[in-house]
Parts: C-alpha cells; sequence; structure tokens
C-alpha cells in the first residue's frame, strides 16, 4: 500500500461536509480496555420469551400472528408518535423547541428466531426487501410524513434489544439531521456540476484498482465498497449502480440484486471475525415531502464497532466526540480484508 495512507492524514466526507482524522499507526497501541463477548449465533429456532417470535405475546401486551414470512407493526415503545403534539413555549429564544410526530415501526423478517440476513437465503431476504419497498411507499404516502429512514441495530454491542431478525421503519413529519446533510450536499454537487454526487464517486472508485481499492465486492445492480471517508474500521457503502432514489423504483431484479449484496456482505462480515457481526445498518433514499428530488442516488450504510477481532470494538469518544472523527486502520486496508473473506458462512444452518 502506498506509504501516503500510512501517516496521519485526514479526509474529506462529500456526502457529510466534514472531515475524518487516518491514524493508521495507532493499531499497534497495546490494549488493556474493555474486552467484549464474542457473539454467536442463537441455537433456538422459537423462544418462548421473544416477543418478536410468531404467537408471542408482545411486551406491549398484544399477540403477534403466527406469521410464515415478514411481520410488521408499530412500535409499541416508539420514539414517535403520530398524534399532533401540543405546541411548545419555551422561556428564551436560545432554548428553542418545537413538537416532533411521526410514525415508528418493526419488521421482522423471519419466523426463525436463530438468524439473521447473514444466515437467512437470498430467497428469504428478497421479500424483506419488497417490505422495505411497501412501508416506505405507504408511510411516505402519507401527507404529513417528510422522511422514512428504514434500519437495522444488530447486536447487543449497538443496542439490539432483541436477538430476533429484525428491523427498524421511523417516518418523520421533518428531514433528520443526515438525511438533510445529505440532501445539502448532493443537490449542491448537482447544481455545480450537473453530475449526481453518488454517480461521480462511484465511477472514481471504480477506477481505483489493486491494493488502493475499496470496492469489496459488485453484483450486477450494487456494489459494495469502504468508502473514501469511512469513519467505523468496517464501514461499507452499498450503492446502486443505476441512479434511482429510493426503493419503490427498484425493478425485479434490482431487488434480487439488493438481496444478494445484503446476504454476501453481512456474511463477510461475519466470518470476519467469525462472530455474529454487529452493525447499525441504514437506506438512505430521497425524502417523501411531494418535492422533486434528482439530486438523490439511494445508498446504504453499515456502520460496524468491530475494531481488532470480536471482542474488542472501536470507541467514538474523546477527541472522537470533541474535535472530529478518527479512524484506526485505513479505508483501503479494510477493504483488502473484506475482500478476503468467504462468502459460505462459518456457522452453517441446520434446518
Amino acid at each position: 500500500m502506498d506509504a501516503k495512507h500510512q501517516s496521519p492524514h485526514r479526509r474529506w466526507n462529500p456526502l457529510r461536509q466534514s472531515w475524518v482524522l487516518v491514524s493508521p499507526h495507532r493499531t499497534q497501541r497495546p490494549w488493556q480496555g474493555e474486552v467484549a463477548q464474542k457473539m454467536t449465533p442463537s441455537a433456538a429456532a422459537y423462544d418462548p420469551q421473544c416477543y418478536l417470535c410468531p404467537g408471542n405475546e408482545r411486551a406491549g401486551g398484544a399477540t403477534n400472528p403466527a406469521y410464515g414470512s415478514v411481520f410488521a407493526f408499530v412500535n409499541d415503545y416508539a420514539a414517535l408518535l403520530p398524534e399532533t403534539p401540543v405546541p411548545m413555549e419555551t422561556e428564551a429564544p436560545l432554548l428553542k423547541a418545537e413538537p416532533a410526530r411521526g410514525l415508528c415501526k418493526v419488521l421482522c423478517y423471519h419466523p426463525d428466531h436463530s438468524l439473521t440476513l447473514a444466515r437467512m437465503t437470498r430467497e428469504e431476504i428478497r421479500p424483506v426487501v419488497d417490505a422495505w419497498a411497501r412501508e416506505y411507499e405507504e408511510l411516505g404516502r402519507m401527507d404529513w410524513i417528510e422522511y422514512v429512514q428504514i434500519f437495522e441495530n444488530r447486536g447487543a454491542m449497538m443496542g439490539a434489544s432483541n436477538p430476533h431478525p429484525h428491523g427498524q421503519i421511523w417516518s418523520t413529519e421533518f428531514l433528520p439531521d443526515e438525511a438533510a446533510a445529505e440532501t445539502k450536499a448532493q443537490r449542491e454537487h448537482l447544481a455545480l456540476t450537473g453530475c449526481c454526487l453518488l454517480c461521480e464517486y462511484l465511477a472514481t472508485e471504480k477506477a481505483v484498482a489493486g491494493a488502493e481499492g475499496r470496492i469489496v465486492f459488485e453484483n450486477e445492480h450494487f456494489v459494495a465498497l469502504v468508502p473514501w471517508w469511512a469513519v467505523w474500521p468496517f464501514e461499507v457503502l452499498l450503492l446502486s449502480k443505476r441512479h434511482v432514489g429510493a426503493m419503490p423504483a427498484f425493478t425485479s431484479g434490482e431487488r434480487d440484486g439488493l438481496a444478494d449484496v445484503l446476504k454476501r456482505l453481512t456474511t463477510r462480515f461475519d466470518n470476519l471475525f467469525e462472530t455474529s457481526f454487529p452493525y447499525t445498518m441504514g437506506f438512505h433514499q430521497e425524502p417523501t415531502d411531494n418535492k422533486a428530488h434528482p439530486e438523490w442516488h439511494f445508498h446504504a450504510h453499515f456502520y460496524p464497532p468491530l475494531l481488532r477481532s470480536a471482542t474488542v470494538r472501536k470507541f467514538m469518544v474523546g477527541f472522537e466526540m470533541l474535535g472530529m472523527p478518527q479512524r484506526d486502520i485505513t479505508p483501503e486496508a479494510a477493504a483488502e480484508r473484506l475482500r478476503g473473506a468467504s462468502e459460505v458462512h462459518f456457522w452453517p444452518r441446520t434446518t
């Protein structure tokens, strides 16, 4: 690898219009900090205590149907509520606040409690993709919903309260900060150059080869790569090859392609340290504010915390919280390791 990548430097993130500090030499420092427990897949296809398993009573008192594929419901403990909130008053102009409403849902990917996306088949993931597209479309059609955020917190390390394969969908009457920042960046780039920011970025990445390359793998419709500006150690950006703003516009082939790329990437993650790999994953799609968004290009972010092993993670503290994000291995090194990871899961399914 080129020596210029091995000394401290910072890289520009055009999607967030911000910098990230890269310090590759820090991986050599001794570690006497927290060592987490290695995660292994659940062995139980059904857990009578799980509030997401088919037929079980949820924490809020409702009973799940005996679902055989995907299952969506309104979150029993939602962070946002659809009722029109009461106007707020504060004591001073600097103490600004305003009502916020939304609709939060949970999507169970599969009735089998023991599975994850990595251990599901492509054929089992495809209905999940269809459900994501359907939920985005149905929620986005509500005249007061401006953004639909689909995401998954995988593993206890990332705050998942239940190991059952599931994700969340938060729809809001406002544009969240990350989506607002990416909208601004993509809109400005399109106005300045006449080109889509992520189309241009993908073309740039495909022109880079060898050890300097950050592309992990691709299929007919999607590319998985470690972005130039990655913050988390094995962060991955999924990009659609076609310029499209949201899932409902995908062809059937593109939906199959998304299922394929999700299966292959999450399997590589698990095989990297032979653990049930934790991450936060989310799809960024165009806002649902009834405005045209030609600047928006569909993509997904994977933010996994593991750094050195299945038990040592990256902490965002100190300078990262008070100054700017910082990473310990280069994106090129991370991509190389992910390219070397197998797509045959280390923990095969027994059923």
